[in-house]
């Protein structure tokens, strides 16, 4: 028996040990279901239907009445390192999932827990422990159609499971299990057809694609490419040959990218699937495609026909994309009136920042403006669809400063759309980023598997507190103009939802959940969390009783601290980790725990080496840094370095890093690293303990 079917089988056991009695299922969850914006009391897909407008036609709860919400319940989950889903609520019930794909069911009334199931993902993969680099446990939701919920897992099955038991019914291997690739998105299902992409990007050769697989079998229905593959192997169809044009030099060693790690939306109106993809890899189009080229499909909002997956339209956002701006944030679709005529579009407030709208019938951009601070390109040029970009932000020197960074001026973290108001509200990120490749060699460069490779320097140091921030905006898609904007505190927002009620909900970083009205920004109602962030509400209703959850977690937002990301004080083994549910009236509180900070250590007794500190600087920030934090300071996605009791011990510090002693708890190993390595990985970290240290007593 294979590993994978193993975890299946250890899978429905699970489901068996934890199935409760259930009603039936009294709705019928289909594309009918789906795509009612009017499905008042139920929350059936990521975007709640279709248009992922994530507008919620409940107003029991309101801007006159919102001053009496409260805490209904709350769900603690302590085992989870990450907390990014958007809860599904059918029928009563909430689907999501935590950690390593974990899948909860949830009594929506009550916060009890009716199944668990986990898929064992990181056992599987601690098997072979450099492949825990890859997952970092993030996780954003499950599918549900016809009594069952689809789950994606980190080490790449899809898995269909019994809605009222947790049991498996089916499961899938949707890439080579060796791949640096994860699953970390929430699947949709479409017609009978359940479709899911991939991330990976940014962590090894990989090509891009997305599946769809019968919603009732599991059986691979098509499947789309998002860049062309070695050309002396043939291409797929015509939209592969057609891409390969934009390419140049031997791209295909370097995989070329074009994760779709997140934006997938079906449209019933035209039945077409439209994907948003990621970043070419490496990052730097100077070595993926050597003499230039737009790189198709990277960086690309494509449209597919979603019987056959095959390719309709497209409209590339980043032609030649060498910053890791990718088309990646969230698509929403709406009817607008374009000058005039009534137009069906799809709106994307784009990592690069600019604010998007395109006509569907044809992928033709009708418009767009920069909604964030933005500084690589002057405008978007309506009569081609391209960024005029500014001269020298392509580092053709060697080195460039500008904004938005890598991270985006709008991320992961999902908008929402409200038909009352004809506003968008985008939570928003002001950070800048230095790209630098002085010194590569294009020719001689390839890609790490199992690590970050952008094709770009890397070096450690501390991200300032007071370096980004983030912003709730309220933006107008027709005048392409801000109505209202909020400053939120910190520089890694929260996803929104917006509601009939005249409401806007949204967290933050601080740890606070707030109401805004929809019109104005006024904040109508806050509540201290006590934890950070970064997921989506969603709204729903039992027995007449209109509910509003949260997942609460910073951990789970990003992973590389330094000062601007630890500033919240949110540690790795912080409590507060749950779900929040919410109603008028609601009279409970949330659970106390304290948050202690994590104190540097110091050996007092090891002398710091210069030039093994500088080495252990480039290292770390190529190895470490994207998990444990800029400057060694954890964001709380992963423990603070200096603080650390095995990384004060090197022979420890060597078990974990080159033997894999922690994957059983997720922690990766680094076996290519060998001992001159780990010693000057240990004395970085022993220095910028030190260095806290000194800080902290001037």
């Amino acid at each position: 028996m294979d590993k994978p079917m193993k975890a299946f089988v250890a899978g429905l056991l699970i489901g068996i040990a934890f199935e409760l009695t259930m009603p039936a299922l009294a709705i019928e969850v289909d594309t009918a279901a789906i795509a009612s914006e009017r499905n008042d009391g139920q929350w059936l897909s990521y975007g709640r239907s279709y248009s992922e407008q994530r507008f919620s036609p409940l107003a029991q709860v309101n801007n006159e009445n919102v001053g009496r919400l409260g805490l209904e319940w709350s769900l603690d989950l302590p085992d989870a390192r990450s907390l990014e889903a958007t809860p599904l609520a059918v029928d009563g019930t909430l689907y999501f999932t935590t950690s390593w794909a974990v899948v909860y069911a949830v009594d929506g009334a009550t916060g009890r827990v009716l199944w668990v199931f986990d898929p064992e993902s990181r056992q599987l993969m601690a098997e072979k422990p450099e492949r825990l680099r890859t997952a970092w446990s993030t996780h954003r939701g499950v599918a549900f159609w016809n009594g069952k919920v689809y789950v994606g897992t980190s080490d790449g099955r899809l898995i269909a499971l019994g809605a009222t038991t947790g049991k498996p019914i089916w499961s899938v291997q949707t890439f080579d299990v060796d791949s640096p690739r994860s699953i970390t998105s929430a699947p949709r299902v479409f017609n009978g057809k359940v479709i899911i992409g991939h991330a990976g990007g940014d962590i090894g050769a990989i090509r891009g694609y997305v599946s769809a697989y019968d919603a009732e079998t599991g059986h691979k229905v098509w499947r789309f490419h998002t860049v062309p593959g070695n050309p002396a192997e043939g291409f797929e169809n015509e939209a592969m040959a057609a891409a390969a044009k934009t390419w140049t030099g031997n791209w295909w060693e370097f995989g070329g990218g074009g994760a779709v790690w997140n934006a997938i939306t079906y449209d019933p109106f035209f039945n077409r699937i439209y994907i948003g993809t990621g970043n070419g890899q490496p990052w730097n189009r100077k070595i993926r495609s050597e003499s230039g080229g737009d790189n198709l499909f990277t960086a690309s909002i494509v449209a597919l026909d979603a019987d056959t997956g095959q390719y309709v339209w497209h409209y590339q956002v980043v032609p030649g994309d060498t910053w890791d701006f990718d088309a990646a944030t969230d698509m929403v679709l709406a009817d607008l009136n374009v000058n005039g005529s009534l137009k069906k579009v799809l709106m994307q407030a784009s990592k690069n920042g600019f604010f998007y709208v395109i006509d569907r019938s044809n992928g033709k951009l009708l418009s767009a403006a920069a909604f964030g601070h933005q500084t690589w390109a002057d405008h978007i040029d309506l009569a081609t669809g391209r960024p005029v970009e500014v001269a020298g932000m392509r580092y053709e020197k060697g080195e460039a400063l500008l904004w938005p960074g890598a991270a985006g001026a709008h991320s992961w973290q999902p908008m929402s759309y409200s038909p009352l108001t004809g506003l968008v509200y985008i939570p928003t990120l002001d950070l800048p980023f230095f790209y630098n490749d002085v010194g590569m060699k294009p020719a001689s460069w390839r890609p790490e598997t199992y690590v970050m490779s952008t094709g770009l320097n890397a070096r450690d140091g501390d991200v300032p507190a007071n370096a980004g921030k983030a912003a709730l905006i309220a933006w107008d898609p027709l005048k392409q103009l801000p109505a209202w904007k909020v400053d939120l505190p910190g520089a890694w927002p929260a996803g929104t939802m917006v509601t009939q009620g005249h409401l806007v909900f949204s967290g933050n970083a601080a740890g606070h959940f707030a109401a805004f009205a929809d019109d104005t920004g006024e904040k109508l109602w806050d509540f201290y969390a006590g934890r950070g962030i970064v997921a989506p509400p969603i709204t729903y209703m039992v027995d007449g009783k209109q509910f509003i959850s949260v997942l609460v977690d910073w951990s789970g937002s990003i992973n590389f601290g330094g000062s601007l990301f630890a500033q919240h004080g949110w540690t790795y083994r912080g409590p507060g980790r749950r779900l929040l549910t919410f109603a008028l009236d609601g009279k409970a509180v949330v659970p106390a725990g304290q948050n202690p900070p994590e104190e540097p250590m110091d050996v007092p007794s090891f002398k710091i080496d210069v030039a093994k500190e500088a080495l252990g600087n480039q290292l770390y920030a190529h190895k470490c840094g994207m998990c444990h934090g800029a400057d060694v300071r954890s964001g709380g996605g992963a423990p603070d370095l200096r603080a650390s009791p095995v990384a004060a011990d090197l022979n420890a510090l060597k078990s974990v890093v080159q033997q894999g002693a922690l994957s059983k708890f997720g922690m990766g190993a680094f076996p290519e690293l060998n001992d001159d390595d780990l010693e000057a990985i240990y004395t970085h970290i022993r220095a910028r303990a030190r260095a806290a240290l000194s800080e902290a007593k001037h």
